[in-house]
């Protein structure tokens, strides 16, 4: 669907406007479609997104301030979402044995059973939505690169 179709307005103050605009209502449509999926499981996005930062360290344990460095979303309230997946009992909460003081997470084996079914329902989403090859992929990562070359 084109933007002018999705936000029923073809009044823009210039290209760059208008693909920026483009650029947040993607996001939050591709948002909304994986949010669907994971909420069978009882998943938020930013739940989902913990659990994958964690298995790209498992066996090893992480700080929550190193996974708040890794979310997509910087405003995640990282602490809560923790205590949600550890009632769920798909994250494991320790004392770190360097500092007495900081608190260490790791996934579960529930947490990798979790994130594998959960990841493959993410997949399919992405194969059945995002019509795009490669090489047109390639190009718009460049261009969102190039777009985030003042990010702070």
């Amino acid at each position: 669907m084109k933007l002018e179709q999705a936000i029923q307005s073809t009044k823009f103050r210039s290209e760059v406007q208008k693909a920026g605009l483009n650029i947040l209502y993607t996001a939050w449509w591709l948002k909304t479609m994986m949010s669907k999926s994971l909420k069978e499981y009882g998943l938020t996005h930013e739940q989902y997104n913990v659990l994958r930062i964690l298995k790209g360290r498992f066996p090893q344990q992480m700080c929550v301030r190193d996974i708040a460095c890794r979310m997509i979303e910087k405003n995640s309230n990282v602490p809560r979402i923790i205590d949600r997946l550890e009632l769920k009992k798909l994250v494991k909460r320790n004392t770190s044995a360097e500092d007495k003081r900081e608190t260490v997470i790791t996934i579960t084996q529930a947490g990798m059973n979790m994130l594998e079914i959960t990841t493959e329902k993410i997949n399919k989403i992405y194969d059945s939505t995002i019509s795009m090859n490669n090489e047109d992929a390639a190009a718009l990562n460049a261009l969102l690169e190039q777009l985030r070359t003042n990010e702070s």
